[in-house]
């Protein structure tokens, strides 16, 4: 009963253990996609974790909802998320953990090292059903018992009052899913965000378009500011650009010792938030991971400020597309395929001498 995994020996044949965040990551490292380094709290953690008492009382718990009654979904949420926060693991799992996040510190030599942790259920990001966004993420986490206390409120994030509504709502019984905890080392972004290998405002498979804000990439995600826009042509990898006027960054705040919402200084709010030469790059990512993957995917990236290009680009985060890759798949335009569509595009580039 493993209650760890490092991502690099975890791919989509855990699915399982370590969910399908986590399945993910050791995917894109199989795949030569820089990924920072990491490991994963397994379901067989939590598993042991909630089974005796904690699992009976969550089950009553669950019983007496009235899913139409939003107040009776809210107690019942806060009380099983209170009780599961306010339970140790025990000491063996503990200290594994603890063994893992020291190694992972010792390879930086960066003692009590800043991590993300964030959740990874075993029925998240599948083509046929997202339950992105429906657990919890906890940036710049330093030291073991923060490091813990965060991976409890992960376990229990399976139990907010949204996840229990959704998964009734796909038909997903709550004890059929499982929740691993993902403890990444966390980018120092300069700029982050989230990038799409096909155009997500019509389904254009011929392009890569990129998102991206100051700091880290909490403000795209959450659709906190009106990001800088970058569309990637597949083939030509001509780029048009929207820079927008952004407001707001989120970066880790050394006085309070807090991720914060920051302003943008002046300066900095209307010059766009990436490079040239990092926006082809990305765009070279998302194509390889798409790639990789077989079907059009949803990215999330940082660049580190204190790695020089290429080595400073991560991708956080890749799960399948589910707006459009859902749809019928029907010929684009003038019943053509996507290859020969892209392929016209790519003939029309080239001057033929006469």
């Amino acid at each position: 009963m493993p209650y760890t995994l490092w991502f690099d020996r975890a791919g989509k044949e855990a699915l399982t253990l370590v969910g399908g965040k986590n399945a993910s990551l050791g995917e894109l490292i199989r795949a030569g996609i820089p990924v920072p380094p990491g490991f994963s709290v397994t379901t067989d953690a939590y598993l042991e974790f909630i089974i005796g008492s904690l699992k009976d009382r969550i089950e009553k718990i669950l019983s007496h909802i009235d899913l139409q009654d939003m107040t009776s979904l809210e107690e019942a949420s806060g009380v099983i998320r209170k009780v599961m926060a306010q339970t140790p693991f025990s000491q063996k799992m503990e200290e594994e953990i603890a063994s893992n996040y020291e190694a992972l510190a010792k390879v930086f030599d960066t003692p009590d090292l800043p991590v993300a942790v964030r959740s990874s259920a075993t029925a998240e990001d599948l083509p046929g059903a997202s339950f992105a966004g429906q657990q919890d993420t906890f940036l710049w986490i330093q030291g073991i018992e923060d490091v813990l206390e965060k991976i409890r409120h992960c376990m229990s994030s399976l139990f907010t009052p949204r996840a229990i509504s959704y998964r009734v709502k796909m038909g997903f019984p709550h004890e059929k899913v499982l929740i691993s905890v993902g403890v990444q080392k966390i980018v120092d972004a300069r700029a982050a965000g989230v990038m799409f290998t096909l155009n997500p405002l019509n389904g254009d498979p011929s392009k890569v378009v990129i998102e991206g804000n100051w700091g880290l990439g909490e403000t795209v995600v959450a659709g906190l500011c009106n990001p800088d826009k970058f569309v990637v042509d597949k083939v030509t990898m001509v780029v048009d650009k929207e820079i927008s006027l952004k407001g707001v960054e989120c970066i880790f705040d050394g006085r309070s010792r807090e991720v914060v919402h920051a302003d943008i200084p002046p300066d900095r709010r209307e010059i766009q938030c990436i490079e040239d030469q990092e926006i082809l790059e990305l765009a070279r990512y998302a194509r390889k991971i798409e790639d990789y993957y077989g079907c059009p995917q949803d990215i999330e990236w940082a660049i580190d400020k204190q790695k020089p290009f290429p080595f400073n680009i991560f991708m956080v985060q890749s799960r399948p597309e589910t707006v459009w890759s859902q749809k019928r798949k029907e010929p684009v335009l003038g019943k053509k395929s996507v290859y020969e569509l892209l392929m016209e595009k790519a003939l029309s580039s080239v001057k033929i001498e006469t």
